[in-house]
This record gives C-alpha cells, sequence and structure tokens, in this order.
C-alpha cells in the first residue's frame, strides 16, 4: 500500500477550474437579465430653493426619451436601441443592454413642475426642480410637553 499525501488545495483548484468553465460556456441572456432592471443611475441633491437631478443615460439620443414631471415625481422613460451590426465570421460579445426602461423618482419636497428646466448633454440629463413656495418657507412648530 502507498502513502498517499493529502492536499486539501488540490480540492480548491478542481472547484475554480469547474467555475471557471461554467464563466467560459455562452449563458443565455434571459438567465442574466432575469430580475436584473436596467435602469438609469440618478443622483438627488436637495438645496433651500431647488431639487437637482442629474440622470446617467449614455448612448441614448433626447428624441427616445420621455419626462414628465409632477409636483411629487419624476417620470422617465425611454429605449436604448441596438445598432444593427453583421459579422461573418466570428463571436461577437456584449454587454450592452438594449431595450426600454422606466424610472419613477420620488421627490423629497414639493416642486413646481411648471418651472423644470432640463440640460441633456453627454449622456447625462441634469433637472432643476424649483420648490414650491410653501415648501421654501415651510416652519414646523414643535410644542414641547413637559413630563413632570
Amino acid at each position: 500500500m502507498a502513502l498517499v499525501r493529502l492536499n486539501p488545495w488540490q480540492e480548491f483548484n478542481a472547484i475554480q477550474r469547474q467555475i471557471n468553465r461554467l464563466f467560459d460556456e455562452d449563458m443565455p441572456t434571459a438567465f442574466l437579465d432575469r430580475g436584473l432592471s436596467r435602469v438609469p443611475a440618478a443622483e438627488l441633491k436637495e438645496t433651500e430653493d431647488a431639487i437637482h437631478l442629474k440622470l446617467e443615460l449614455p448612448g441614448i439620443e433626447a428624441k427616445d426619451l420621455d419626462l414628465q414631471v409632477t409636483e411629487k415625481a419624476v417620470y422617465l422613460s425611454g429605449e436604448r436601441k441596438s445598432e444593427a451590426k453583421s459579422e461573418e465570421k466570428g463571436v461577437i460579445k456584449s454587454e450592452f443592454h438594449y431595450g426600454k426602461f422606466q424610472r419613477v423618482i420620488p421627490l423629497p419636497a414639493r416642486i413646481q413642475n411648471t418651472n423644470v428646466t432640463a440640460d441633456y448633454k453627454d449622456g447625462i440629463l441634469n433637472l432643476t426642480l424649483p420648490k414650491a413656495e410653501e415648501e421654501k418657507n415651510k416652519v414646523v412648530k414643535v410644542n414641547l410637553a413637559s413630563s413632570g
């Protein structure tokens, strides 16, 4: 009988090879897309007079966006259209995500939706949402009750 030395790292190497093989194979896109939302990233900044909303929309033209603003929320929908490419030899792999998206962003304060300004440049949409007058000067009175 021969004495064989146990090498625990050998098992880890085998598992690593199996995982690598799994990711080297082409996974169906339905598997990758399931449950993942493809909404634009947003950044919200509130000042005394306005709410500033920045949305990241790379590769989308302004004509492919629908933007609606109410006093309490911003509704954005659009479509990232795929380019028609054909290549006879070889395989094309793409990590770009195409298709329709929509996003609703609730606002922390009521705004004057008739005075919203928008600037869209280099795939970044900047919205300036001026606050409603009653929101600017909102003062809340706090009643103090003595406990004793």
